[in-house]
């Protein structure tokens, strides 16, 4: 079973939390055992917001018949805690970049984080391109178009969701479980067993 540490980040408000909690109940095969703390209504988001500092989840989930084993680590997104963004993102193996569709300024703002990114890890890390919150149709602020052009740029995969519905959560950890695993050439449905090593054939020298 492979593992892999994920860093959710992005500004305060965009449902980072939410998202880590929800993913525990759309995947049927899903184990969540708090590290730290859960929300006092674990997989029932609300509109009260109460800022995270850091919190971690872990989870087992198949993907393309393969159990995997995903911790999940909830950062904070305040300015006040940037000081603390460099640990979040050199333990991280995997990120999610999360906007809110309902809000530019969170938009406006990935940048910031993607560059966190880059300059802990030295190159390119893996992440999706995330704009929660799409069940606030009549609050967008960020078009689709917009969120998949950034993508582009990013060099990343994009999805919308809605931690508050559910939409596109599943999707968006199994989509990202599949390009860790490209990353260690981890083929879809294979064994976790590594192949044994070939014997070496005598040799036999004539002189």
């Amino acid at each position: 079973m492979d593992n892999w540490r994920v860093a959710v980040l992005g500004d305060g408000g965009v449902g980072k939390t939410a998202l880590a909690v929800q993913v525990s109940i759309c995947t049927r095969s899903a184990c969540l055992l708090p590290i730290l703390t859960l929300p006092s209504t674990p997989g029932f988001p609300t509109e009260t917001y109460d800022p995270t500092i850091e919190d971690a989840y872990r989870k087992q989930l198949v993907v393309d018949n393969r159990m995997c084993f995903v911790e999940v680590i909830d950062t904070a997104g305040q300015e006040e805690y940037a000081t603390l963004r460099d640990q979040w993102v050199r333990e991280g193996q995997g990120f999610i970049l999360v906007y809110s569709i309902a809000s530019r300024s969170t938009f406006d703002r990935l940048e910031i984080f993607r560059q966190s990114m880059r300059r802990v890890k030295r190159g390119d890390p893996i992440f999706m391109l995330v704009g929660n919150k799409c069940d606030k149709t009549y609050e967008r602020e960020v078009s689709k178009e917009e969120g998949a052009a950034l993508a582009r740029q990013f060099g990343c995969e994009f999805i919308e969701t809605s931690a508050k519905t559910a939409q596109n959560v599943e999707r968006l950890f199994m989509n990202l479980v599949r390009s860790l695993r490209q990353t260690r050439n981890i083929e879809p449905g294979a064994p976790a067993t590594s192949k044994p090593p070939k014997k070496q054939k005598n040799k036999c020298v004539i002189m």
